[in-house]
């Protein structure tokens, strides 16, 4: 685990770790994490230049479900989506591209301890670099909901805090858990100073990064970023409680890492909206071609060359197995008969 920095004087004291969120932290000084929630979504941010991507629990929610964010989504639908993504972007048909991390949403982690270590340790196994859990009670609910989600007690979350840590420790995965509150959201006048205190508690705990969610004005945001123990996570989403602020705004303010978990997500329901009303009022596509990308476009995406050079290795053009170095039945070597 990375050094313990105390809360206090020393709450600008940054933790020193080794996984590979903590080396884009230190490559970049504040790394922008984008919300992805399928294969593709990921490996366009991969595209795009990005470094790390986010699942996020709202956006899986919203297209495997077609259900907000208010608790439906298990935790094992997230791990199998976190498993097709990082599939897609560290390996597989990915040939040659360097693997991108994955922060997972792990929300509340399932339960209690023991369901936090069972939540990490199957993300861990799912290929994901790191995850958010949060202190909400269960079912939770988005934290920029209009709608009251309670928190539990500040001891059990210490306790999932730990739990976490000592999964990923003891599977010697390289793993960057990211505590969240949601006491901002229990008082206007109160809730960021108990909001505060919980998130350098959760780091002491052994969290790699505190995220607070939901800060309400440009200057709670600043007073966090004095305040807590860094690693600092700011959540951004366009026109909710929080100001949309730039990266370097941030970073000036003292967060590491800014989530924009729904920009994609977003994006894709604006272009599907008008894609599907475009077909349904004109029939056709052809006078609106420029608002679709290129089959071309699509299968660079996929990596369709990939596929083929992976393929050529096994079959001829003709699509018949090559032959094999080693018959493992008799102990020689014989080549496939040839078509007629």
């Amino acid at each position: 685990a990375a050094p313990r920095a105390a809360a206090g004087e020393n709450a600008n004291v940054e933790r020193v770790g080794s996984s590979r969120i903590h080396t884009r932290i230190q490559d970049q000084g504040c790394v922008m994490i984008p919300g992805v929630y399928d294969a593709l979504s990921a490996r366009l941010a991969q595209d795009a230049g990005f470094s790390a991507a986010f699942v996020s629990g709202y956006a899986l929610s919203a297209v495997t479900l077609g259900a907000p964010d208010v608790g439906l989504l298990t935790q094992p639908e997230m791990a199998a989506a976190t498993r097709n993504i990082t599939q897609a972007v560290q390996g597989g048909m990915n040939v040659g591209a360097e693997g991108m991390p994955i922060i997972a949403d792990a929300d509340t982690g399932g339960g209690n301890a023991l369901n936090v270590r069972r939540t990490v340790l199957d993300l861990i196994a799912a290929g994901a670099s790191g995850c958010i859990i949060e202190d909400q009670m269960w079912p939770k609910r988005c934290g920029h909901s209009k709608r009251s989600h309670p928190i539990i007690s500040q001891d059990e979350m210490l306790s999932k805090v730990r739990a976490a840590r000592d999964a990923a420790e003891e599977a010697g995965a390289d793993f960057f858990v990211i505590a969240r509150t949601d006491a901002r959201a229990t008082s206007s006048k109160t809730g960021l100073d108990l909001a505060i205190e919980r998130a350098n508690a959760y780091m002491s705990a052994g969290a790699d990064a505190s995220y607070i969610e939901a800060p309400r004005s440009v200057e709670e945001l600043e007073r966090i970023g004095k305040e807590t123990v860094g690693p600092r996570v700011a959540n951004m989403i366009s026109g909710t409680f929080t100001p949309d602020l730039s990266l370097q705004e941030l970073q000036d303010m003292g967060y590491q890492i800014v989530l924009r978990p729904l920009t994609g997500l977003l994006a894709a329901q604006k272009a599907l909206t008008n894609a599907y009303g475009a077909l349904m009022s004109d029939g056709s596509m052809a006078q609106r071609e420029h608002v679709l990308s290129t089959p071309d476009e699509l299968r660079e995406t996929l990596r369709l060359t990939n596929v083929y050079d992976i393929e050529d290795r096994y079959y001829t053009e003709d699509r018949l197995p090559k032959t094999m170095e080693l018959n493992t039945r008799v102990g020689k070597s014989y080549p496939y008969p040839k078509a007629s």
